[in-house]
């Protein structure tokens, strides 16, 4: 069902980790997750060329998160283990820090080139970067006579 997946092996001296995405059938994801299950926190910005998704995801393994596009919609979902959950009784006083299955779904904000997006972690933060498609906005269009 995949229609393109990105590779973003290094390209430069940059170790990045490499992410799969691939467009689905949006209906068949959210009968798969959860929504109600834990979100992400991102940050959603525009440079001069692309669109970037930034998120702190520390602790995920790569083949534990699914990034896909559907139309205008980024989805990004998987699952945090707990590296120190030994399973023993706990008494928190305060519990921020979540681990289980996580969903979010961003809506894409202007045109972009699907074709081209990239996605990696480093440092622990997951950057998803979309070049933007910029159409020209003014036009001169010609007028034929007819003979």
């Amino acid at each position: 069902m995949a229609l393109f997946k990105q590779n973003t092996a290094s390209k430069n001296k940059e170790k990045k980790s490499e992410i799969k995405i691939e467009e689905t059938n949006l209906s068949e994801t959210a009968k798969k997750w959860n929504a109600s299950e834990g979100q992400l926190v991102v940050d959603v910005y525009e440079t001069d060329k692309d669109l970037v998704i930034q998120s702190a995801i520390a602790g995920i393994k790569n083949e534990d998160i699914d990034i896909s596009l559907e139309n205008d919609i980024i989805v990004i979902k998987g699952n945090r283990e707990n590296p120190l959950d030994d399973k023993s009784e706990k008494n928190y006083f305060t519990r921020e820090c979540y681990f289980g299955q996580f969903y979010r779904e961003i809506i894409v904000p202007r045109e972009i080139d699907t074709s081209r997006i990239d996605a990696s972690i480093k440092n622990g933060i997951l950057i998803i970067k979309m070049p933007k498609i910029e159409r020209a906005k003014n036009k001169k269009i010609g007028l034929e006579e007819d003979d």
